[in-house]
């Protein structure tokens, strides 16, 4: 990305978060979560904080980020902060009447600092889940980051497919899984990556032990990456060297159930709808008590971020919103399986951005 259109990007994030600043009749906003900052800067450190008032906005940082703090100054009033000038002498300076602050991200110590540099009979108001509402719709930048990291998922997915085998421990495929997917060019993970097998299947995020994969295993790996900052999620189900009835009629019930909703989904219906879809084919073959999880989740910077599909989700799907697709059914002490997608939601359907194959694999 060049810097003509990063500026241009940074400069619609910032306006949209201003208009619902104004909305809210927030004068001033300091951005501390960490996602929200990256978001509204593409600038990463260890010690910085992002003011963002009604006509400008100011990045502060020490010494040490000063030079590539200077990238911004054509969207950032850059400000290098020292052992005598802090935020505090900041809002001493400059504050404003109403100044909102992400009270999730604030310990009481930060918020009594705020409040008591702010000029006298300033209100100090929460603005959390402003920018996570903002940051749910996605930008073409941030699908192709999201669709790059999904694509190293699925080129890991076919290489680990040739390392399952009998005596293979779930320790060793998580670490080739990982490797893997680095050596393809994503910069982390998307969190810690879970492979089970066996009876462990039915653990929905069980950790990857030292058991050997055994012949007539079923093996669920849920992993993803990091790529230019953005992550990736999906899950697969396979098995090993042959599978019983119960086995295969559990896994095509779960494959039913994903394959349904991704016909489904589409902009204007609630996570709550999108999550029903799914629900009924489980429970209606019996296994509704085994499905304990939510349907799905936003991706982005976050590996859990809005929007959600679950029986409970209000929250309506929008154009260019991300969401998983991820039945499951889990019989404690014999098996699980768990199928996952990762989609972006359009006008009349989905984009899936997971290529790997979904109908039953037997190693």
């Amino acid at each position: 990305m060049d810097e003509f259109e990063k500026k241009r990007l940074l400069e619609e994030r910032l306006a949209a978060f201003r208009a619902a600043m104004a909305s809210a009749g927030i004068e001033m906003a300091i951005v501390t979560k960490e996602e929200n900052k990256y978001y509204l800067s593409m600038f990463h450190s260890t010690s910085y904080e992002i003011i963002i008032a009604k006509d400008k906005a100011y990045l502060l940082t020490d010494f040490r980020y000063a030079e590539a703090a200077s990238a911004l100054a054509d969207v950032y009033e850059v400000i290098i902060t020292n052992a005598h000038y802090s935020i505090l002498e900041f809002l001493k300076e400059r504050g404003a009447a109403k100044i909102g602050l992400e009270f999730k991200n604030a310990t009481v110590d930060y918020y009594g600092r705020i409040k008591g540099a702010a000029p006298e009979g300033s209100e100090i108001v929460s603005f959390d889940g402003m920018l996570e509402e903002i940051r749910a719709v996605k930008d073409d930048t941030e699908l192709s980051a999201i669709a790059m990291a999904e694509k190293i998922g699925d080129r890991a997915f076919s290489y680990i497919l040739g390392e399952i085998k009998p005596g293979v421990s779930e320790k060793e495929i998580a670490r080739k899984l990982e490797l893997k997917m680095r050596e393809l060019g994503a910069s982390g993970l998307s969190f810690d990556t879970i492979v089970v097998s066996g009876e462990r299947t039915s653990m929905p995020h069980g950790e990857p032990s030292d058991k050997l994969i055994e012949n007539g295993d079923f093996v669920t790996m849920d992993f993803g990456c990091i790529f230019n900052g953005y992550c990736s999620d999906m899950t697969r189900t396979v098995a090993v060297g042959s599978v019983t009835d119960e086995q295969r009629d559990i896994y095509n019930t779960v494959l039913h159930a994903q394959k349904a909703t991704c016909d489904a989904i589409k902009a204007g219906m609630k996570g709550s709808e999108v999550d029903a879809v799914a629900r009924k084919i489980i429970s209606d073959a019996g296994y509704g008590e085994c499905f304990g999880h939510g349907l799905g989740h936003g991706v982005g910077l976050e590996i859990h971020e809005a929007p959600t599909a679950n029986t409970r989700s209000d929250e309506i799907l929008k154009p260019k919103m991300l969401v998983t697709i991820e039945p499951g059914i889990y019989i404690p002490k014999k098996f699980g399986v768990r199928i996952e997608d990762l989609s972006i939601v359009t006008e009349n359907g989905i984009i899936n951005l997971t290529g790997s194959e979904k109908e039953l694999i037997i190693l």
